[in-house]
């Protein structure tokens, strides 16, 4: 592929060209004595319309081109044209009308048989798109990978954007220079393909393991509408339409798993990839042992490589180490033992890892936490307070430490680093922790008491009245709960109250699930619930007058009643302004209108009232505000 000021030789017959255009594709012959077939593509012009940036042929011999043209190249004084007027084949949507100095991509059918795709990439305007130093990629599957340099002056200019997807990490050029673009364009021009991953205990691209075990399958690239999984362990085919699926290896020895992606739309209509998979009963087993070195106040450490596998020998250089303090890896053989100083004191997470490929559980890591400090000083967390049956989660956060013993104070111990404690009695319990390490130059210390407290759950209770119910008679609810400091109610008609002894109105007939939930100090729930009943007998009424701007019930106005569902209230001044309107039954007016307090005068207003079973009342009326 190139470009010419001449006139490049089309080949007779061949179904696609654009006459007199100056970008050629050629496809030569094996024995290079001909063309198998030669055309060009672009706009009939005296020079090129495009600078060439990248080139493929995929799996089904389509070609592909990326370019720019005009622009840059026109001001520097090239001799090159531009990219007004290059064919427009399933262009990409919604980008700026092209100005002439834009990216161009391309792609032709194999044999040049027609062109299948083409489209202008780039800004409305200002100084064009180019390449200057960045870079193009096309990958077998037909994927454009392409770097820009783009919107070059043009950052506080809104009308002179650079198209972007929504979501990307950069939306805008904030700077005056230029920016770097990337832009991906996936065709499906290429055919089907397939690329087998294998995954053990999810760890991607691991192909090893020790029997019996599991490995998941994946194509990485859903290319395929059928897929065809053979294991090579002599078991049967699976034929799937998912890109997925699992085998469990049972006897050891090296199978090479194949898989077949199959689209019959496509040019090639299958695709196989290969993998190979390690089955092995030759399980190592890694450990490590960290020994300070002297004086007591040191931070160097020797570590000893304690692993053993069958077989014994394990290769060169297939140990990984890492310090937990940022310093690089250690890679390292069996032996000898690593040594290692530490920056500062501190709590650092050694791991060891074993990545020689002879064994059948490769890779594998084992963590050891290492304490270092000059001096053993024993401090933990807990939270101190909660609810029987209490599981208490310490967190060891002492200074230096290789043994550790604990006292949860009542009557039970423990010497792991980091233990939990189930309390199932309601006390006060007194922790301690004791640490040890005779590397340190005190060699063992003991921590502060920490005081645990351990609650009762609260019991929940209440009782309400009356009961029976009485007509339009609020409900008092008695709190009969123990062991508790706070509550929040739900009366089960979607309303609620954080009071100890709430007094609650319904507002429609029926059965009403009603809920307590109390907590105690440590914040722990108890729940209660019981079948209130309500009787409702629909009324209403609105006040003739109220004293706004004062304290007391009179200083609002609303509407009264019982059983309204839904209502319309509005209320206007002498002049048939409205000044409030609202739907909600618990809303009242202070007297004042965007703002600011009304005149003493009389208002009108109408109500529109639906009520609970159903009836609707229309009733309007006046009201007095008074001063």
């Amino acid at each position: 592929m190139g470009t010419t000021t001449g006139n490049w030789t089309v080949t007779p017959n061949v179904p696609f060209s654009n006459p007199g255009s100056k970008q050629f594709i050629s496809k030569l012959r094996p024995d290079l004595s001909g063309y198998v077939y030669s055309t060009i593509f672009g706009t009939s012009s005296a020079v090129p319309n495009i600078s060439p940036i990248a080139f493929l042929v995929d799996r089904c011999e389509n070609v592909y081109v990326s370019g720019w043209g005009g622009g840059i190249n026109v001001t520097q004084g090239y001799s090159t044209g531009t990219t007004n007027g290059m064919a427009a084949v399933n262009p990409l949507p919604g980008l700026p009308q092209p100005d002439g100095q834009d990216f161009y991509f391309f792609v032709m059918e194999r044999n040049a048989q027609r062109q299948l795709f083409g489209s202008h990439y780039g800004q409305r305007g200002g100084t064009g798109d180019h390449v200057d130093g960045g870079t193009s990629r096309f990958d077998d599957n037909g994927v454009i990978y392409q770097a820009i340099c783009a919107n070059c002056g043009n950052g506080s200019d809104p009308n002179i954007f650079f198209p972007t997807t929504p979501g990307v990490w950069a939306t805008n050029n904030g700077s005056t220079a230029c920016n770097q673009a990337v832009v991906k364009i996936e065709m499906n021009f290429a055919g089907v393909a397939a690329a087998v991953q294998a995954s053990i205990d999810g760890v991607r691209n691991d192909t090893t393991g020790c029997v019996p075990f599991r490995v998941d399958f994946r194509d990485t690239l859903l290319k395929g509408r059928t897929y065809y999984w053979n294991f090579g362990d002599g078991s049967p085919v699976v034929v799937t339409t998912r890109p997925d699926t699992f085998h469990i290896y049972t006897t050891p020895g090296v199978y090479r798993v194949m898989l077949i992606a199959e689209d019959p739309n496509t040019c090639n209509i299958r695709d196989t990839s290969y993998l190979t998979i390690r089955a092995g009963t030759n399980e190592a087993r890694l450990a490590l042992r960290a020994v300070k070195d002297t004086p007591c106040t040191s931070l160097s450490y020797t570590f000893f490589n304690q692993s053993t596998g069958n077989p014994p020998n394990f290769g060169p250089r297939t140990f990984v180490w890492n310090y937990g303090d940022g310093s690089p890896n250690d890679t390292a053989s069996f032996a000898p033992p690593r040594q290692h100083t530490f920056p500062a004191p501190g709590t650092y997470v050694i791991t060891l890892t074993l990545l020689d490929t002879a064994f059948c559980n490769t890779p594998l890591t084992i963590r050891d936490t290492l304490r270092v400090n000059p001096f053993v000083e024993a401090s933990f967390t807990v939270n101190r307070i909660g609810c029987i049956p209490y599981t208490a989660v310490f967190q060891n956060t002492s200074l230096a430490g290789t043994d550790f013993i604990w006292d949860f104070g009542d009557g039970f111990s423990s010497t792991q680093a980091n233990p939990t404690h189930l309390y199932n009695t309601p006390g006060t319990y007194d922790v301690r922790l004791i640490a040890i390490d005779t590397t340190t130059c005190n060699k063992i210390d003991t921590s502060d008491i920490v005081r645990i407290t351990v609650y009762d759950i609260p019991d929940a209770r209440f009782d309400w009245a009356p009961n029976p119910p009485e007509v339009n008679t609020p409900t008092r609810f008695t709190n009969l709960s123990v062991g508790a400091v706070r509550y929040e109610w739900n009366f089960g008609d979607g309303e609620s109250s954080t009071d100890v002894n709430p007094i609650h109105q319904y507002n429609e007939n029926g059965n009403f699930t009603a809920q307590l939930i109390a907590y105690n100090e440590a914040n722990c729930p108890d729940t209660f619930s019981l079948t209130v009943r309500a009787r409702i007998v629909p009324l209403l009424d609105v006040p003739n007058a109220f004293t706004p701007g004062r304290f007391g019930a009179n200083a609002f106005i609303s509407v009264q009643g019982f059983g309204i569902g839904r209502m319309d209230w509005r209320i206007y001044n002498r002049w048939g302004q409205l000044v409030f309107q609202t739907n909600n039954r618990k809303d009242a007016w202070d007297g004042t209108f965007k703002g600011k307090l009304h005149p003493m005068d009389v208002y009108t207003y109408t109500l529109d009232v639906e009520f609970t079973d159903g009836k609707k009342l229309r009733k309007t009326g006046d009201i007095t505000l008074l001063r």
